[in-house]
């Protein structure tokens, strides 16, 4: 169980697939078990009430595991969410980035599932978890060549 890709090409390699978002995400911790992850709030991702957005919530769960399986598999930039659950515990606070932490539950050839928790910044105690499944494309593919 090693990385493909340390925590400075992970982040190069996000910044050249995910032009459109990389600067809302920082990769802040990488080990070969987890990922930690940073949402860098803004008020675009506010929703009424001060409070964080679940699609923000969701951008990052999303990101963390896409971002933990590119450090494992190396640039399988067309490994796709084929599955999510999310459950929001308690309410974010507006004025704090969100930190994710990702740890995979499984990684295999095609398929991967990843365990998300997120919190406030400065806070201990969650405001959401979720679950994510992956697909894979196989190794040589068209899909898979395209990282």
């Amino acid at each position: 169980m090693s990385l493909a890709l340390n925590k400075k090409e992970l982040t190069e390699y996000l910044e050249q697939v995910f032009p459109q978002v990389h600067k809302d995400f920082v990769v802040e911790d990488l080990t070969e078990a987890s990922i930690r992850m940073r949402l860098i709030v803004e008020d675009r991702h506010l929703r009424p009430g001060g409070t964080v957005s679940g699609p923000s919530m969701f951008g990052l769960a999303d990101v963390s595991v896409y971002a933990m399986i590119l450090a494992r598999k190396g640039r399988q930039s067309l490994a796709v969410t084929t599955s999510s659950s999310m459950d929001f515990l308690r309410k974010p606070d507006g004025r704090a980035d969100m930190i994710a932490e990702c740890k995979l539950l499984k990684l295999g050839r095609t398929l991967a599932v990843g365990d998300v928790l997120m919190y406030s910044e400065g806070s201990d105690n969650p405001v959401a978890r979720a679950s994510l499944t992956y697909s894979i494309p196989p190794a040589g593919s068209a899909a898979a060549a395209f990282g």
